[in-house]
């Protein structure tokens, strides 16, 4: 817990401030686009208090002590745009039906269970994170094992799926009573307290899922006139030794902090008619998936995200040429090299540099 700061003269004892939502030391603080701009707005009501609390310092002190915690979180925000995730992927600020339950996986300070919105560090997100649509596993909860079943996997809601929350919502709600907690305080202001804008989100904004129009054209603007390689920090991908074998699994972030675990990457070195590369791309071989089958997917999703470059999975056949191990002061990836043949108006044009030439070292030397 923290405490304000006690001016010297003060002697009226100042309420103990609770702690934020729980989130493990050493873990990101992901939040969605509406968790940050909820922490935001957070922070403009604090603001505002403390402004109206006028000369009464203990207020004051209180709302600073308050403040702070919120501004470390909010300092500490790691935005994560669903829209640039895989879609066929459960990731962190995905919508999840399994089991005939609708969920989103978000935040520590956005989740609130009896709107569906799951915190990423809960076990039923961790069990989801990196399934696919179809999949069938089985969880420990408290009652013994559940049979779990994804039917669908979004970044947005449709009607059907937004019928089924609300309904599951009035079911929740009709079964328990509506559990509030009041923090009692000795702060006594002249002025009716403001309503705390805290981790939880209002009812209207209960799985307030994009409007597909909305998320197409959130979609355009993330999409670049440069391939622009993936990162989803909360994404499972898969774990192997050097013969290629999976081993297990964890989360992009635990990968890619300097663990050094071996996880296998793709790279794809374009070549036009005069030998010469004109492009280089480079993928995470999704869980679940071989590299073949990770390479043709992303190619298919080139294809449909930038359309000057539709026909790159009919006209670019990739031909494996080696496998070798990359490693640097982050990651350690077994890389399987592709490479193909095609004209350059076919291909995305990738990014030039010392930084990013460096990772392709090993694999231009492949031709």
């Amino acid at each position: 817990m923290s405490r304000g700061f006690v001016k010297e003269g003060d002697q009226e004892e100042i309420p103990m401030v609770l702690p934020r939502a729980f989130l493990p030391k050493g873990t990101p603080n992901y939040v969605t686009p509406e968790g940050l701009k909820l922490l935001q707005e957070e922070m403009e009501v604090l603001k505002k208090q403390w402004s109206d609390a006028g000369i009464n310092y203990v207020t004051k002190n209180y709302i600073d002590a308050k403040m702070r915690l919120l501004s470390e979180r909010v300092n500490n925000a790691v935005l994560v745009d669903p829209a640039k995730a895989n879609p066929d992927v459960v990731s962190f600020g995905m919508y999840v039906r399994y089991n005939d339950k609708v969920i989103r996986i978000v935040g520590v300070d956005e989740a609130d269970a009896s709107k569906g919105l799951v915190s990423f560090i809960s076990p039923i997100a961790k069990a989801l994170i990196g399934r696919r649509k179809g999949d069938k596993f089985e969880i420990k909860v408290p009652r013994g094992i559940e049979l779990v079943e994804i039917q669908e996997v979004a970044s947005f809601i449709c009607d059907e799926l937004r019928s089924m929350s609300h309904e599951q919502n009035n079911e929740n709600n009709e079964r328990k009573a509506i559990k509030k907690e009041v923090v009692k305080t000795n702060i006594q202001t002249s002025e009716t307290p403001h309503k705390e804008v805290g981790s939880k989100l209002s009812d209207s904004q209960s799985l307030n899922f994009s409007d597909p129009e909305k998320t197409k054209s959130s979609e355009s603007m993330v999409q670049s006139s440069k391939f622009i390689s993936e990162i989803n920090p909360t994404e499972f991908l898969p774990l192997v030794n050097e013969q290629g074998n999976i081993v297990g699994r964890a989360l992009y972030c635990e990968i890619h902090n300097g663990n050094k675990v071996l996880h296998p990457a793709i790279h794809l070195l374009i070549y036009n008619n005069k030998k010469e590369i004109v492009a280089k791309y480079w993928w995470h071989v999704a869980f679940g998936e071989t590299a073949e089958k990770t390479l043709k997917r992303k190619l298919k999703e080139m294809e449909s995200h930038v359309e000057t470059y539709g026909r790159m999975s009919q006209t670019i056949k990739p031909k494996f040429k080696k496998q070798y191990i990359r490693e640097d002061k982050n990651e350690k990836e077994l890389v399987s090299v592709f490479t193909a043949i095609t004209s350059e108006e076919e291909v995305l044009p990738s990014p030039e540099g010392k930084d990013y030439d460096k990772i392709f070292e090993k694999s231009v030397l492949c031709h």
